[in-house]
């Protein structure tokens, strides 16, 4: 890769936010850096946050899949959409009756907060649309009766359009809330997920940092956009959904603080980062 696309930070941030997919790992495989970065932010005494808007596991399950990939991780480390939309429901729609777009952590992590989950579009206050992939008709059709023929609110866990994969990836939230959408005439009032504030907010409160956070992810419309929302420095990774030509293309007033190649470029006093610095000089 060109060291033209690359920024690399030149200081060691007070406290970090690393997204999980394509940023630390694809597919459950670790990316290059990642268990060592992580390990030398933790001897530095600097406190970490794992962020995600995949709601397909539990905070439990992606710490368990962190340390399977070498990464000192807790469940109480990770901030997830799932986590980002119970508190939204909780303090917006405390007694709502939900019909879930989605598969069964999210479906028994929503009833586990107190909430009904119900498959009766008459019996709906809000739908709730999540990546799914068992997504079919039959729940469109039951997401549709509740929006327009019942007055059923609409929100969604997360914008992202797909989840990157060793493969190539799999539509995310975003095609089946699209999908929602088109046929009920409806707009999600809410997305709990990055970049949305409630998420943002989750990840601040984790860090409770004095210093200056920074967000590491390979997104520019999720991870990026809610670093520069919320006033975090903002590191973009090229490891995932971001390639330099859609850094290149992007809007010049919404590109990240930083660019990196790969984790092992994050810290300054790196071999790997080192010699970028050297390459770029």
């Amino acid at each position: 890769m060109s060291a033209d696309h690359l920024r690399l930070p030149p200081e060691l941030f007070g406290g970090y936010a690393f997204d999980l997919d394509g940023t630390l790992h694809i597919g459950g495989i670790a990316l290059p850096g990642a268990a060592e970065t992580l390990a030398r932010i933790r001897a530095a005494g600097r406190p970490v946050a794992f962020v995600t808007n995949n709601p397909l596991h539990t905070a439990d399950d992606y710490a368990d899949m962190l340390r399977g990939m070498g990464i000192e991780a807790a469940a109480a480390d990770v901030v997830t959409a799932t986590g980002a939309l119970v508190s939204y429901l909780t303090a917006t729609h405390p007694a709502a009756r939900l019909l879930v777009v989605g598969e069964t952590p999210l479906r028994t992590t929503l009833a586990a907060s107190g909430f009904t989950v119900t498959d009766d579009p008459g019996a709906t206050d809000i739908v709730v649309a999540s990546f799914d992939r068992t997504f079919d008709y039959a729940k469109l059709n039951a997401a549709y009766r509740a929006v327009r023929l019942h007055g059923a609110r609409l929100v969604a866990t997360n914008p992202d359009p797909y989840c990157p994969t060793p493969d190539g990836g799999l539509p995310d939230c975003a095609a089946m809330l699209a999908a929602i959408e088109a046929c009920t005439g409806a707009t999600a009032e809410a997305i709990a997920g990055k970049p949305s504030r409630h998420m943002a907010a989750a990840v601040l409160d984790r860090l409770g940092t004095g210093g200056r956070t920074a967000m590491v992810g390979d997104r520019l419309a999720t991870d990026m956009a809610m670093a520069r929302g919320a006033g975090m420095v903002s590191v973009l990774v090229l490891t995932g959904a971001t390639r330099p030509a859609d850094l290149a293309a992007s809007d010049p007033a919404e590109r990240p603080d930083y660019v990196i190649g790969n984790l092992s470029e994050l810290l300054p006093g790196t071999p790997a980062g080192q010699a970028r610095r050297l390459e770029r000089a």
